[in-house]
């Protein structure tokens, strides 16, 4: 599974996990710091991440379009 954190989810947890999920991002890492929710959604789409964030729009956002991607 590939995993995708929204900016409120600290960098410091990927090398904590990435043993178990070796393809994990964080949007800083990426340059995508700074796209809007709906831009990152796009974006974890066509790239085949799920999202994890604390963040409620995404949850918004999956209630209005669907899946993918995941939210976690």
């Amino acid at each position: 599974m590939k995993l995708l954190f929204d900016q409120n989810i600290s960098f410091r947890i990927i090398s904590k996990i990435e043993a178990n999920f070796p393809e994990v991002k964080q949007v800083k890492q990426l340059g995508i710091e700074n796209y809007s929710d709906v831009k990152i959604w796009k974006f974890a789409k066509e790239n085949e991440f799920s999202i994890v964030t604390f963040d409620a729009d995404f949850f918004d956002l999956s209630n209005l379009k669907g899946h993918p991607p995941k939210i976690i």
